[in-house]
């Protein structure tokens, strides 16, 4: 029997989601035996636990939308000096790992931070160094998605709604906000699932009264053996993270497909209020995007040498090279499934949900039934690698599958009718010009298994110690020269997510960058020099 080219493409990324991600979740849930649902409705703790979930993530969205949205719209009505660099900046929060980001807000708003150094509060044990937290990870989301959707605002409409007399204001709300809210509310989405589902920043800042839904299955799973409680917890997490899973994948398949537009030029600011426009907006991301990342590298330049010397120690050496050997194995691997996921999923909205899937279920009751499910392969390589690459590969897949939504279909038909099989179209004509995204989703995916820290706990072997956990031991250790350790390697490991982003992202050639560009003004042309002769 012969399968259609889409189910057999997805045979891999499903199996894979099916063997190291569905199955451990099953297992953990049987292990628990008798499980009530309610549980966690009928037990204030618990309750307690899943209500500041949702309210931390909700704020966190409410707010990012609340900050994001006009700055974003500064950025990209206005032009000044330094706004390439801008732009490139708001992916710093992207790639760099959850334990530097909670040791930045530390450094902000902790004990001896930035705030209180200033004559502020310690923020520590309040619920405003999660939310900070969450602010810093996901404002930028929210920025670039509507930088990006005011670019798809045609300068003809706004134009001509300014010549009939509306206001700037009402140009707003009557052309450029039906534009901008679905690309909002996909990005918003996107938001809620990493607040809600997040576990290293919670696990740091969040402390015993602010521990969120995924700290509380880490500690019923690692500390208490509570399965049943924990997989009761995971069930909730997966009925709330999965709706939105499925509405962000709609939403991104439909925003995905090409357009043609005029988009509304940029200039440059010219009245005080303009001015004070754009220094309000650029405050806002100095304050939530970049103090974290200034605050720890001023903080390490600060604990002097003996500090520094961390970085040459056994420990450390070995720890830096499993961290590079395990994302090199792990973004190969995520890379594969990638591909094969976005090419299957290309119509189809369920499997571009599926995609997500790493998202939705708790990595920490994954990781615990990965342990239950296979005590065989207990702390062994492959394992570790299979898990780094389940959480990475959603990133491929999905720059992927937006790149295969913007791509003009009549270049592949026009291939196909000259006689090109299907693997030549793909080898030929799809991969060319889906370079740029698929170096994309591998830079991200490269930058999440750097900074992988939850599975790490439970699958890793003590000599193979990454950089993430060797920060969290640091941490945990007294005194102030255990801190300042902690402090160098946070920047150690910042650079080398960077690092990494950098070199897949950035380096690629100036034809491989302009691929798409080149394609849309002459891909016609070049498929029939190159096919002609079949």
């Amino acid at each position: 029997m012969k399968f259609p080219p889409r189910l057999a493409l997805a045979a891999l990324p499903l199996a894979f989601l099916l063997v190291l991600l569905v199955a451990p979740a099953i297992r953990l849930l049987v292990e628990g035996g008798q499980l009530s649902l309610w549980t966690p409705w009928q037990d204030a703790y618990l309750r307690r636990r899943m209500v500041w979930s949702l309210v931390q993530a909700l704020s966190t969205c409410a707010l990012s939308g609340l900050l994001g949205l006009p700055v974003a719209w500064v950025l990209a009505r206005f032009e000044f000096a330094g706004r390439s660099w801008v732009l490139h900046g708001l992916m710093l929060p992207f790639v760099v790992p959850t334990l530097v980001a909670a040791m930045g807000v530390l450094a902000v708003l902790g004990p001896q931070g930035v705030l209180q150094s200033l004559g502020g509060p310690d923020l520590q044990g309040s619920p405003w160094l999660l939310i900070y937290g969450n602010l810093f990870f996901n404002l930028c989301l929210v920025v670039r998605a509507s930088t990006e959707a005011l670019g798809q605002v045609g300068a003809t409409r706004v134009a001509a709604a300014r010549t009939l007399g509306a206001t700037p204001w009402r140009v707003f709300w009557r052309i450029e906000w039906p534009a901008i809210a679905p690309w909002l509310l996909s990005a918003l989405c996107l938001v809620f699932l990493y607040c809600f589902s997040g576990f290293g920043l919670a696990l740091v800042l969040g402390g015993q009264d602010y521990a969120t839904v995924e700290v509380e299955i880490y500690t019923l799973v690692a500390h208490e053996l509570e399965l049943a409680q924990a997989g009761a917890l995971a069930l909730w997490m997966l009925a709330l993270t999965g709706g939105v899973a499925l509405a962000y994948a709609a939403l991104a398949r439909r925003l995905a497909t090409p357009q043609r537009h005029d988009p509304v030029p940029r200039r440059r600011p010219s009245s005080a209020l303009q001015w004070a426009s754009l220094c309000l907006a650029l405050m806002v991301l100095a304050v939530f995007c970049a103090a974290p990342l200034l605050a720890i590298l001023v903080r390490a330049a600060a604990a002097g040498w003996p500090a520094w010397q961390v970085v040459l120690d056994t420990t450390t050496l070995q720890a830096l090279w499993n961290s590079l050997r395990f994302t090199v194995m792990a973004v190969a691997l995520a890379t594969l499934l990638g591909v094969a996921h976005a090419l299957a999923a290309r119509r189809s909205v369920v499997l571009r949900a599926l995609a997500f899937l790493p998202f939705v279920l708790s990595p920490v009751a994954v990781a615990f039934g990965l342990l239950l499910l296979y005590p065989q392969w207990t702390a062994s390589l492959g394992l570790l690698v299979c898990a780094y690459a389940l959480l990475a590969y959603p990133f491929v897949a999905q720059s992927l599958a937006a790149g295969l939504d913007a791509m003009p279909e009549h270049l592949a038909q026009a291939a196909r009718s000259l006689g090109a099989s299907p693997w030549h179209v793909f080898w030929r004509v799809t991969l060319p010009l889906l370079r740029p995204a698929l170096r994309r989703g591998m830079a991200f995916a490269a930058a999440t298994a750097v900074g992988e820290f939850a599975v790490t706990l439970f699958l890793s072997r003590p000599e193979w110690a990454t950089l993430t956990t060797l920060v969290y031991e640091y941490l945990g250790r007294p005194g102030s020269a255990n801190r300042d350790a902690a402090l160098v390697l946070a920047c150690l490991l910042m650079a080398l997510a960077l690092l990494a982003f950098t070199v897949i992202e950035w380096a690629a050639p100036p034809r491989v960058r302009h691929a798409r560009h080149h394609a849309s003004r002459h891909g016609q042309h070049r498929i029939e020099k190159e096919w002609g002769r079949a």
